[in-house]
């Protein structure tokens, strides 16, 4: 029992084996600019639910460019993890508007009116999320119909 102490101390107070050595030179440090890392974040269905989905793109986007995104359905990877849209790719091209009072208005190229409720839903918090000042309450407009304004659930 001793001897069987003795060792792994000895084999602790070794090491593992590895030399010190000087520091290896391999060149300049990398130089140049660092593009920052950009995400927006979309708002899909999956389980019939509203879900959020944070996507990586490479530069700032338009709220219309968001909301495009968003008409186009999620990515390959994206859906192999469950997620759908039910805004219709149709809906677009879309403009959005800022209105007082933390307000935006978001139209349409389809009538608002024939939107299920997690579309709308999916516009409207999508649509919040892209706006610097934060505006809290979104009207959608389509064909002539209208609905809202409405808060994002979530």
């Amino acid at each position: 029992m001793l001897t069987t102490a003795f060792a792994t101390l000895l084999l602790t107070l070794t090491g593992c084996g590895v030399q010190p050595s000087d520091a290896i030179e391999a060149g300049d440090p990398p130089s140049g600019g660092v593009e920052p890392s950009i995400a927006i974040t979309l708002y899909f269905v999956r389980d019939d639910k509203l879900t959020a989905v944070t996507r990586p793109v490479g530069g700032p986007l338009f709220p219309q460019d968001t909301l495009a995104l968003l008409a186009a359905g999620p990515t390959a990877r994206e859906r192999s993890r469950g997620y759908t849209t039910q805004v219709p790719a149709q809906a677009g091209p879309f403009s959005v508007t800022a209105a007082p009072a933390g307000r935006l208005i978001v139209t349409l190229s389809t009538p608002a009116d024939k939107l299920s409720t997690l579309a709308t839903d999916q516009i409207t918090c999508t649509a919040t999320t892209t706006t610097p000042d934060n505006a809290t309450q979104v009207t959608i407009i389509g064909a002539g119909k209208t609905i809202g304004p409405r808060t994002c659930p979530l």
